[in-house]
Formats: C-alpha cells, sequence, structure tokens
C-alpha cells in the first residue's frame, strides 16, 4: 500500500479541518499573491524534499454579460483561473525535472471545451487553460513529467451560487435580465455530482503507468463533449439556447 504525504492549500485554512483529520497538512496560499506560494512551495521542499503531484484546482466563475462585466473583474478572472495556476506550477516544476518525475493535473471544465452564455470571461479562462496545458504536457514530457487535464461538469459545490450571485449582481437589472433569470433557474435546479466523481479520476491519473492527457466526470461532461465533438458550431448553440427557454 501507498503512503502519501499530502499537501492542501487555500485561502481559508479553516475549512480544511478534513483533510488535516485525514492526516493532511493545511497550507495557507492564495494564488494572487506571489508569497504565499512560493512559501508554501519552500515549507514542502523543507519537510519532504520533493513534489510529485501538484493538482491546480484554485478557481471560481465570474459570470455576468460580456457587455457588463469590467475589465477588472475580467483580469482578476483570469488571474485566479490561470495566472495564478502558471506561477504555481512554475514554482513546482524544477523540483520534479529534478527527480525527473512528477504528475501536474490542471483541473479545467467541460467549459474549456465549450461555451454557454454569460460565462464568457470563465469560458476564456478555461479554454486558455487547456491550450496551456497542451503546450506545457509537450514540454515537459522529456524530464518524465505528465500533465493531466480535469474537465469536469456538474459538481456539487459552492461554484454555482457564486457564478448565479455575479450573474445577478452585474447583469441582474439590465438588457440581459431575462437571460441571468433563466440561467439562474437552470443552475439552481440541477444537483450536481459528488466531488468524489473528480478526485476518483484524478487518483486514477496519479496510479496509472501513463496517465491519459484528459479525464471527463460529472452531471452532463460525457453527454456535451460528445454535443461539441460532432455538432456544428450554431446547432449547438440554438440547443443551450433551448435549454434556456
Amino acid at each position: 500500500m501507498l503512503f502519501a504525504v499530502v499537501y492542501g492549500a487555500a485561502r481559508r485554512v479553516d475549512r480544511m479541518s478534513e483533510i488535516e483529520a485525514a492526516g493532511g497538512h493545511a497550507l495557507a496560499m492564495d494564488v494572487t499573491d506571489d508569497a504565499t506560494m512560493v512559501s508554501a512551495v519552500g515549507r514542502i521542499i523543507g519537510e519532504q524534499r520533493r513534489i510529485d503531484v501538484l493538482i491546480n484546482n484554485a478557481g471560481y466563475g465570474q459570470y455576468g454579460a460580456l457587455e457588463d462585466v469590467t475589465l477588472d473583474d475580467a483580469r482578476k478572472q483570469m488571474e485566479i483561473n490561470l495566472f495564478g495556476l502558471g506561477r504555481l506550477t512554475q514554482l513546482c516544476l524544477p523540483h520534479m525535472r529534478a527527480r525527473q518525475f512528477g504528475r501536474i493535473f490542471n483541473v479545467s471544465s467541460i467549459g474549456g471545451r465549450l461555451a454557454t452564455p454569460l460565462g464568457g470571461w470563465y469560458h476564456a479562462s478555461k479554454f486558455a487553460l487547456e491550450g496551456y496545458s497542451d503546450a506545457l504536457r509537450m514540454e515537459v514530457r522529456p524530464f518524465g513529467i505528465d500533465v493531466v487535464v480535469i474537465e469536469p461538469g456538474g459538481v456539487e459545490s459552492e461554484w454555482s451560487g457564486i457564478a448565479t450571485r455575479e450573474a445577478e449582481r452585474i447583469s441582474g437589472n439590465g438588457a440581459y435580465a431575462g437571460l441571468v433569470a433563466k440561467a439562474k433557474t437552470l443552475m439552481t435546479g440541477q444537483k450536481g455530482a459528488s466531488p468524489r466523481a473528480i478526485t476518483d479520476l484524478i487518483v486514477k491519473g496519479i496510479h496509472a503507468r501513463t496517465p491519459r492527457t484528459r479525464y471527463h466526470g460529472g452531471m452532463m461532461a460525457g453527454t456535451m463533449l460528445f454535443l461539441r465533438a460532432w455538432l456544428s458550431d450554431r446547432m449547438l448553440d440554438r440547443l443551450i439556447m433551448m435549454a434556456l427557454r
């Protein structure tokens, strides 16, 4: 049986009690604060002398009509969902290269393969993450490092509530108010899959001799990715808009 030392990093360390109860270590980290990332990686190397697996999972959904979302909010979305991830990866890669082994899991979304109304900047961040991950995978493979993209569909979490509140805050009273109301009904009326549907995929990728480049799971993930692959852009547009009637 393999023994793993797990560090969980988050802004709200007080909510990491389950990780600590299971024997893990909680770290304070904010992916928009470089010093906290440097400190966290330094602590892990100081205590363990190695980093074998990095799971990049920080992110949120900046929702609202693209006409309404301020560029400051858009930059924050990219900073958290993409640039923070990129910086943490930079900090971990030298230690993985030194050992000629590593696995990097970037948690994207099916929203990195197809887009829906009101989530333009969120989708932009995830589409960018998909391309970033593809390039990174080719760059680091000669050093024995694998890069795996995880593409969740609907998962039970705080994500949809935050996205809905942002859409209402930004576009709930203007030209797009009707669309926001329909999207809220759709997003709040569905229960996502258990988070374990995603963590099981990551564990699968960790234990695989050669992991796949992408794994997907969660509510509607397989169905939506199938439709994206086989429908034209306009046909998929119509299907998505029909769901928002």
